[in-house]
């Protein structure tokens, strides 16, 4: 934390000299693959996500009715077991 706040000292005095840090990109969601979020509605109808098991992630929507299974498969998940209250299990397999 220290170096961060000493590069923006250094970086609002000198901003000609301090290069900015590259902006690093992000995996949505713990990992799942950004056509999977899409299909599961998109970062905001997620509320939360877990690995299960090596070929299963338990994710929790906020809105059941904007999940695409048709995306889904086409994403690669092979399976989706439906619970209550919004949660499901997606079933991935193993990724090589």
């Amino acid at each position: 934390m220290f170096e961060k706040m000493q590069r923006a000292f250094w970086k609002a005095l000198t901003p000609d000299l301090v290069v900015d840090e590259p902006k690093m990109e992000t995996q949505p969601v713990g990992g799942l693959a950004a056509n999977i979020v899409a299909a599961l509605g998109g970062m905001d109808n997620l509320k939360s996500q877990q690995p299960v098991a090596l070929t299963r992630v338990r994710v929790e929507l906020r809105d059941v009715a904007r999940m695409d299974r048709q995306a889904l498969a086409t994403a690669g998940v092979p399976g989706v077991m439906m619970l209550e209250d919004g949660v499901m299990h997606l079933i991935i397999g193993i990724r090589p």
